[in-house]
C-alpha cells in the first residue's frame, strides 16, 4: 500500500484554483513532467510572501489550504502537476468535486477537515510533518513544539482507490 505524508507546506487561501495550481499556457505540454517547475507559479497569497520555488515548497509531499481548493476548471494537469512534484496529500476543508475525484484517480489524498482542525494545523510553528494513517482514517501533524491529530472519513471505494495508488493501479489489480 502507498505510504501517505512527509513535509509538510501551508498555503492559507480560500478557493486556489486549477489556473493557479498549473496556468493554462503549460496545458500544451506533452509530458507531465514538463509541468513540475511551473506548480503554482502564478499563485499570489494577499499580505503573504509565497515562492513556490522555495526549499520548503520543494521538499513538502503535503499540502495544507482552506477551502475549495481546485476550484476553476476541471483539468486534470493541475493534478499532474502536484504528481509529478511528488505531492501526496493535500488537506483542506473542501475541495471542487472534479478536482477531488482527479486527485484520488492519480492515487493523491484529498483530506477533508473541519476549520477547527485546520486552524490547528496552521498554529503550528515551524517544519511540520504529517503522518497518514490511512487504514485507521487519521493524521498527526508534528512540529518541534506540538502535536496536533486529526480524523477524517473516506468512502469505502475511495480509500480502496487511494490505496492501491489511483485508478490504474486499482483497475489492474481488479479486472
Amino acid at each position: 500500500m502507498k505510504q501517505f505524508g512527509g513535509p509538510a507546506a501551508f498555503i492559507d487561501r480560500n478557493d486556489i484554483n486549477t489556473d493557479e495550481i498549473i496556468p493554462a499556457k503549460y496545458l500544451t505540454e506533452i509530458t507531465k513532467k514538463a509541468l513540475a517547475p511551473h506548480l503554482l507559479e502564478d499563485l499570489r497569497l494577499e499580505g503573504q510572501d509565497f515562492d513556490p520555488h522555495s526549499p520548503n515548497m520543494q521538499e513538502a509531499r503535503v499540502l495544507i489550504t482552506r477551502s475549495n481548493f481546485g476550484c476553476g476548471s476541471s483539468r486534470e494537469h493541475a493534478v499532474w502537476a502536484l504528481e509529478v512534484n511528488d505531492i501526496n496529500v493535500v488537506i483542506g476543508e473542501s475541495f471542487a468535486r472534479i478536482f477531488r475525484q482527479n486527485m484520488f484517480n492519480c492515487g493523491i489524498l484529498a483530506v477533508e477537515l473541519s476549520k477547527d482542525d485546520l486552524d490547528r494545523l496552521f498554529a503550528l510553528k515551524g517544519k511540520v510533518m504529517v503522518e497518514v494513517d490511512l487504514a485507521g482514517e487519521k493524521l498527526i501533524a508534528t512540529s518541534s513544539d506540538a502535536r496536533v491529530e486529526c480524523s477524517f472519513s473516506l468512502n469505502p471505494f475511495d480509500k480502496k482507490l487511494i490505496g492501491a495508488g489511483g485508478w490504474l493501479a486499482f483497475a489492474d489489480a481488479n479486472y
